[in-house]
């Protein structure tokens, strides 16, 4: 941000992945879909948050994992406990429970 008050956020997650080491856990993430749902662009997103665009891309994907602040940050926009919006363990996928039974 240009008033200097937030840490930059993405230089934060860049740090983030080069320090952790290979093979570490992913954290998984709901962002693309609490995006859908409330019919939020990945820049209204960014906006809101401080971050590039392509930040939220990334970290949708999977590439980066958020610092603690950005993932707090994250739940608080969607208003979601931050169990909701992401995981240590890969969340079910949507339909997958299996064939209904009418």
């Amino acid at each position: 941000m240009a008033d200097g008050a937030a840490p930059d956020v993405e230089q934060e997650v860049a740090d983030d992945a080069r320090r952790r080491p290979a093979g570490s856990e992913t954290v998984h993430n709901r962002i693309a879909v609490l995006r859908a749902e409330r019919g939020v662009s990945r820049r209204e997103l960014a906006e809101a948050l401080g971050v590039h665009y392509q930040t939220v891309g990334y970290l949708e994907r999977g590439e980066y994992s958020p610092s603690l602040h950005l993932a707090l940050r994250i739940a608080q926009f969607f208003d979601v406990p931050v169990e909701v919006a992401f995981s240590l363990t890969p969340f079910p996928r949507i339909g997958s429970s299996g064939p209904r039974s009418h």
